[in-house]
């Protein structure tokens, strides 16, 4: 039993199924040596009965009630079912959609320990800067810091996720508003979390390159077949290969489940979790002589462009959360969840505000920021299934109620002028001014129904459409000068997908949806006297592909799309610290091609290759720097992306891991000025099976020490990739 592969059959284990303990440890032990055996075998064997392929099961029904995954639909890398894209429990090959699953298996043998790390090798997605303070992604060339999700729940909040609570992490392409509502123009990231429901126990500690110091902790009890709990718990002190820069975060997730009658189940969880870091936004550009063009700073990737002691960004989240699933019958199921989350964030900035000039000169800029948000969520889906004659169908009718308050101030002192970028380093004087300039409080309620329907016309033919009203309504108030303003939006969203089957294994696809994100923006901060009255962003998705199920635990998907947005939000290409700018109508198209498995049963693979472009289509805008021009290209864009990460267990005492990430180069912004030159990274790994329940693996990112330029905020904040670094991990099950 390798390492993450065993541990992650273990946490696995549905609550809804709660089987008695000694079948599930005898079970265990029967996979653990069947596992064994096949790893020894001089050819291919087929696989063992633990590993097989899950039984079919009827389309609708629920095994976890998450809001993802069906844990029987997970080996190794591969997951070949979901609840997430459609809310039933679903084969992925009968979603007419791209979905990359993310395994726990597969995150642990990368050492992906968030949610940064894991999207590293989603290809068709950028993980990008994020001022050095939250997560942010590029999704098929749309930018977003809001289209996070923990069990299906919107968790917009601006931080860093880590993985040390989650049980695998999804990736669904394309707009996602009739399941999700608003945003996800280019598609969302859904984390779907441990729940209890089984005995675990089990502990990992890790040590690395720059101080990486990191432990997790996972242990759950079956009390009775009606009563389970489960703590998961990490902390982690960290530093960097970048001058000045470290973190320390910490976090703590119980969880119970109760079975309240045989048709009635309940799960209650609570997590807080801080994190303290370093807002670190990396280097500045340089102007290329005898060109118009901009390249990353060539010195040193060490050094901090601005005060690392003043660039801080402290995060503290408290969220609670109540499911309860009761079964009227096999055909009709109602299902309700609640959130309530208590968040604050504060970060402070001294940063390259200007790229390097001639001179060898930079100015950098100095602001700060506070937010506090309470966010209160309820979901009810109720699933009926029935003969609608010679189709059956699986009816979903839904309901979304939320509220959102959030308070936001904001600080902003005058540029530090004429800092050598050969000494980007410096310290801001305790004195230094840095007046409020900005203070709001902003009120969000929305309302939402859907309805969807999947029917099958015949074995070889399906149909899933659906569609969704959304209300949103919000009420900003300026503190600082006593303005207020308000808008309401009433937007629907609809969605059609058919799935044509030939055989069992195969699936072709095409697919319409439509998504909006209302012109306050991702975090509400741009509701002013104009804005007020502008429309909504809107997204449109076209999308045809293919699903094969190559052999029982080998899948490949591809897909071709156009997605066109209108009234474009983007960073202001002239000044980052301006609101965003609007830059008309946008078209990003391309397609995605990806593969996750087992090629034998000793080589798993998960990877696969995108080809995307995007472009500004309509300009829009009036004043200075308010213009984009036509043609021009999205940000964050790279025209060819590849990835693909291989496992090979040699023995079963040993396996080891090699992985590559390519990418082609990519503008900054929209300016389209700044370029960060394509690269080529190579990670390894190294797994031992020390006993029956004490694994080691030995990670090596960038492993032959490649200089990379791996995001970019603007076109004068651009992150270094690391150098080669070593992270060492122990895993014991106690």
């Amino acid at each position: 039993m390798g390492v993450g592969s065993g541990a992650f059959a273990q946490e696995a284990a549905t609550p809804a199924e709660l089987p008695p303990l000694e079948v599930t440890a005898q079970a265990k032990k029967k996979a653990a040596a069947a596992k064994k055996k096949t790893a020894t075998s001089p050819v291919p064997q087929a696989p063992v009965a633990a590993a097989a392929a899950p039984e079919p099961v009827e389309k609708g029904a629920s095994t976890d009630a998450d809001g993802g995954l069906s844990s029987g639909g997970v080996d190794g890398y591969l997951a070949t079912r979901t609840s997430s894209g459609t809310k039933t429990d679903t084969p992925l090959i009968d979603v007419p959609q791209a979905i990359t699953v993310i395994t726990q298996e597969r995150a642990k043998d990368q050492h992906a320990v968030d949610v940064n790390k894991a999207l590293q090798y989603v290809p068709g997605v950028l993980v990008a800067q994020g001022e050095g303070n939250r997560d942010q992604i590029v999704i098929r060339g749309q930018n977003t810091t809001a289209d996070f999700f923990i069990d299906g729940v919107r968790d917009d909040v601006q931080y860093f996720r880590d993985l040390y609570n989650a049980d695998r992490l999804e990736v669904l392409k394309g707009p996602n508003a009739m399941i999700f509502g608003r945003g996800g123009g280019g598609g969302v990231v859904n984390r779907v979390s441990k729940k209890a429901g089984e005995d675990v126990r089990e502990g990992t500690a890790w040590i690395g390159s720059f101080d990486h110091y990191r432990a997790t902790a996972d242990v759950g009890a079956r009390v009775s077949n009606d009563f389970a709990v489960r703590l998961n718990g990490v902390f982690e002190d960290s530093g960097s290969y970048r001058d000045g820069v470290d973190l320390e975060r910490y976090g703590i997730n119980p969880t119970a489940f109760f079975r309240l009658t045989d048709h009635t189940r309940v799960w209650l969880s609570y997590e807080y979790f801080h994190d303290d870091r370093t807002a670190d936004r990396g280097i500045s550009s340089v102007a290329v002589p005898g060109s118009t063009e901009r390249r990353p700073y060539p010195g040193t990737i060490k050094a901090f462009f601005g005060d690392p002691n003043k660039s801080v960004s402290d995060f503290d989240g408290h969220t609670t959360t109540a499911t309860i699933e009761h079964k009227f019958s096999e055909d009709l199921k109602v299902r309700n969840h609640t959130s309530y989350g208590n968040f604050d964030k504060f970060y402070d900035n001294v940063f390259a505000a200007t790229g390097v000039s001639a001179g060898g000169l930079y100015s950098a800029g100095v602001y700060d920021n506070l937010t506090t948000r309470s966010t209160l969520v309820n979901q009810t889906d109720v699933t009926y299934k029935f003969d609608g004659g010679w189709y059956g169908h699986t009816l979903v009718v839904g309901t979304e109620f939320s509220r959102q308050d959030t308070e936001n101030t904001r600080k902003t002192g005058a540029n530090v002028v004429g800092i050598p970028a050969s000494n980007p380093t410096f310290t801001l004087p305790s004195n230094y001014p840095i007046p409020v300039t900005g203070r709001n409080e902003t009120e969000l309620s929305t309302a939402s129904v859907y309805v969807q329907d999947q029917f099958d016309i015949t074995k070889y033919f399906q149909v899933i459409g659906g569609i969704r009203f959304d209300r949103f309504d919000i009420d900003a108030t300026n503190l600082f000068n006593g303005s207020q303003f308000g808008r309401v939006d009433d937007m629907w969203s609809p969605r059609v997908g058919v799935v044509v089957k030939p055989i069992d294994n195969l699936s072709f696809y095409a697919s319409y949806s439509k998504s909006f994100l209302p012109y306050s923006g991702e975090q509400f901060g741009s509701l002013d006297g104009t804005a007020a009255d502008l429309e909504p962003e809107s997204f449109i998705n076209h999308e045809i592909g293919v699903k094969w199920e190559i052999a029982p635990r080998l899948m490949l998907s591809a897909a071709l799309y156009r997605l066109d947005r209108e009234n474009t939000r983007a960073v202001n290409p002239v000044n980052v610290a301006l609101p965003p700018v609007q830059i008309g109508s946008s078209r990003t198209e391309g397609g995605e091609i990806e593969i996750a498995g087992y090629i034998t049963d000793q080589w798993e693979i998960a990877g696969g290759y995108a080809r995307t472009f995007g472009e500004i289509t309509g300009a829009q805008g009036t004043t200075v720097g308010n213009t984009v021009p036509v043609g021009r290209s999205l940000a964050n864009i790279p025209e060819d992306m590849f990835t693909l990460w291989n496992k090979y267990r040699f023995t079963p005492m040993f396996a080891a891991g090699i992985g590559v990430v390519h990418r082609s180069e990519i503008f900054a912004s929209t300016s389209n000025t700044t370029v960060l030159p394509e690269f080529t990274r190579v990670d390894g790994a190294l797994y031992f099976n020390l006993t029956e329940n004490l694994d080691a693996q030995l990670n090596v990112e960038n492993l032959f020490d490649e200089t990379y330029y791996a995001s970019a905020h603007s076109d004068h904040n651009i992150t270094p990739g690391s150098p080669r670094a070593f992270y060492f991990g122990v895993t014991s099950r106690f």
